[in-house]
């Protein structure tokens, strides 16, 4: 099943995205087999923190060290999903612990769940049934700040306007 959506451009820092390099993108995770060789090659420090993620335009999975950006794990390129992802190790198959889309960089709405899900299924991690933790993101119409939206407060915590209940943070400037 494809489900591919909205995809999702870098509107964060213009110095963040000059970090980007080529062949410098995160580990592109093509099976369970694929992640479980590139796992044993981690620490237990580097396993136990949640990895920064992309869901490329293509679908695939791709992952880097928690700290990295997204747009430097993205190569640069719009995404499908953003965020960050966590794994343990059960009864010998790789799972998804925990899984937001918690990524200032590129925003990516709640609905951006199924690419992610598709991109886990494709390669046979399990998952959970949606985002562990949703990141709600809208921008400023007023004001054009990004904000993030907490316990249903849809108020600008820049200037103090109504914030939209749709995603909106397309209307960036690229």
């Amino acid at each position: 099943m494809d489900t591919r959506g909205r995809m999702y451009w870098y509107v964060g820092p213009a110095e963040l995205k000059e970090l980007v390099r080529a062949g410098g993108e995160g580990r592109s995770v093509r099976s369970a087999v694929d992640f479980g060789v590139w796992a044993s090659g981690l620490t237990l420090d580097e396993l136990a923190e949640p990895f920064t993620f992309v869901v490329d335009a293509g679908g695939m999975l791709r992952l880097a060290p928690r700290r990295s950006e997204h747009v430097v794990c993205a190569g640069g390129e719009e995404v499908l999903s953003a965020g960050e992802m966590s794994f343990h190790e059960e009864s010998g198959r790789w799972e998804v612990e925990e899984v937001s889309n918690q990524s200032t960089g590129y925003c990516p709405d709640v609905i951006s769940w199924p690419a992610v899900a598709e991109a886990l299924d494709r390669i046979g991690i399990q998952r959970p049934s949606g985002f562990t933790h949703e990141v709600v993101f809208r921008c400023c119409c007023s004001c054009r700040e990004l904000n993030i939206v907490r316990e249903e407060d849809f108020v600008c915590v820049f200037c103090g306007e109504d914030l939209p209940r749709e995603w909106n943070v397309a209307e960036l400037d690229r």
